[in-house]
């Protein structure tokens, strides 16, 4: 049987084999064979090694790298380390992302005997993902499967005593598997346009990708297109999309095609579910590809439009954009503060070509969504969102994975202050760990806005929102930064916010913005009844 030195560097190799490119090691002493396995392929330049003292924050780091196209695989020891890894496990099985997890474990002997941080990792991330328990080198098949996945992949590793090794590996030259060749979707399903034919809107959840864009234009159809679907571009894709859809235009939709995995607005989804409209839908990656509204119609292969555009239900829906485009943004210029819409709006505006943008859930990717222009087709802007399962947990540790893993003009993240503070830990970098140019835009309006435009916000609930919903912290961002050497600026003005962006000082810099929560609810009707008027 090999020693838990020897399997170490197996399963290492094996990694390498499969393109995986980052490596992310958490600390501990069972995976210590691992750990010194992927130092040694570090310094013969055949894999990036990176460290973090948090497996959460380790977890979501390698799920940023992911993200954005490098193969990353996340590293820890034996017991509680493994459930820490379980947020970013969940999110990369929902989105469809291939993040390698390789825990180690105590041999198999030792199992159910209460010996020293002894659980059961086999199943530990549920029935959505499967664990391969390794006590000996992966096989073929095992490699295999690895190389193909479409989502993340648990590989425990049992390993014995003595766990550091007698020498120095020089790993062998490594022959990279190349990457599966996905079959390429054919052009052979059709889809009517024109005089006669159903009124028809595409919409572009997180993840869509072009194919909804190049629909949507051929079709000579309304682009519904969320900030991170990767679509929002051109000249079909509508800014105020969400308002229109509580607007009488959207009495007369007759059809629907749906992209990607939309998880952003009610109006999107009360759409989905009218009995009256068409539902074509593509299939999406993910552990649950089944989708939860009605599809009458799936999509195999590209689609096809026949027939010409009808010029005139597109240009319906462009003039009604820009009028309550208008409307909105003259009612947020009336407000005596900045608001969070406004911090939204100047983050989109100072993403250039080329840049990387990495939005937190709840209220900044939605106010983000109706204050973002649609970009130029061939831009390069990329927008991610942590969708799978839309929690506010490791989006910092996101956010800094994206950035150090994809080579960009510009690197921004947006988020809530209390996103923020949830993974406040992933700003904890040692000192030979990468730093990249990364500017955090934290909206800090001290608590959960948004739960006040939700129905817990009601004035009915008025006597118990604070405690239970808006949770006031009154945490100094500045200090928490400070205790991180992370620079810091705080702006309370869209001309000072502006400034903070147009001048970066590179690494990872967080500028906080300060706004209030008072009128958040009455702001978010108030522009919804744009709609309605």
């Amino acid at each position: 049987m090999a020693t838990a030195t020897e399997l170490a560097r197996t399963v290492v190799t094996t990694l390498l084999e499969a393109r995986v490119t980052d490596i992310v090691i958490a600390p501990g002493s069972r995976n210590a064979p691992l750990s010194f396995a992927v130092f040694d392929a570090a310094r013969a330049g055949l894999v990036r090694l990176h460290t973090r003292i948090d497996e959460r924050s380790a977890g979501f780091f390698a799920l940023g790298l992911t993200k954005v196209g490098s193969r990353a695989a996340v590293m820890c020891t034996s017991g509680t380390a493994v459930a820490n890894l379980h947020p970013s496990v969940l999110e990369a099985a929902h989105a469809g992302v291939p993040l390698v997890v390789v825990t180690a474990d105590r041999p198999a002997r030792l199992r159910e005997t209460g010996a020293n941080q002894v659980t059961d990792h086999v199943g530990i991330f549920g029935r959505l993902v499967e664990t391969l328990d390794l006590a000996e080198a992966p096989a073929e098949a095992d490699l295999a499967a690895l190389d193909a996945a479409r989502g993340p992949v648990h590989w425990n590793v049992q390993l014995d005593v003595p766990l550091t090794p007698t020498d120095r590996w020089e790993p062998p030259e490594v022959e990279v598997r190349p990457e599966p060749v996905r079959p390429e979707l054919m052009i052979h399903e059709s889809i009517p346009t024109g005089a006669g034919t159903p009124r028809t809107v595409v919409v572009a959840g997180d993840d869509a990708g072009p194919p909804s864009r190049i629909l949507a234009q051929d079709g000579g159809w309304p682009l519904l297109a969320e900030p991170s679907s990767g679509a929002r571009t051109g000249d079909n894709a509508l800014r105020s999309y969400r308002l229109l859809l509580e607007s009488p235009l959207a009495e007369r939709v007759e059809r629907v095609v749906v992209y990607g995995h939309p998880t952003l607005s009610r109006p999107v989804t009360d759409l989905l579910a009218r009995g009256d409209v068409e539902i074509i839908a593509a299939p999406v990656d993910g552990v649950w590809p089944a989708r939860p509204f009605r599809v009458d119609r799936t999509i195999r292969n590209r689609l096809h439009v026949e027939g010409e555009p009808d010029p005139a239900w597109l240009e319906e829906w462009q003039e009604a954009d820009r009028t309550i485009s208008r409307q909105v943004d003259r009612l947020l210029h009336e407000q005596p503060e900045m608001t969070a819409y406004d911090v939204s709006a100047c983050v989109a505006r100072a993403l250039p070509d080329g840049g990387l943008l990495m939005l937190g859930p709840s209220n900044p990717v939605r106010d983000l969504d109706l204050m973002m222009r649609p970009n130029r087709v061939g831009g390069r802007r990329k927008v991610l969102a942590n969708r799978g399962l839309a929690g506010i947990d490791g989006i910092v540790s996101t956010a800094i994975g994206a950035a150090a893993g994809r080579s960009s003009t510009r690197a921004l993240a947006l988020m809530g202050d209390v996103t923020f503070l949830h993974d406040s830990g992933g700003l904890l970098l040692g000192p030979d760990e990468v730093r990249p140019d990364l500017t955090i835009v934290v909206a800090n309006d001290d608590g959960g806005s948004i739960f006040a435009s939700l129905e817990q916000g009601a004035d009915d609930y008025a006597d118990s929102f604070e405690r239970l919903f808006g949770t006031p912290h009154g945490t100094s961002l500045e200090s928490l930064c400070a205790a991180h050497r992370i620079p810091h600026l705080a702006v309370t003005s869209v001309p000072e916010l502006e400034a903070a962006l147009a001048s970066p000082n590179g690494g990872i810099e967080v500028v906080e913005a300060v706004v209030s929560r008072a009128g958040r609810r009455d702001l978010d009707l108030a522009i919804r009844g744009l709609a309605r008027s």
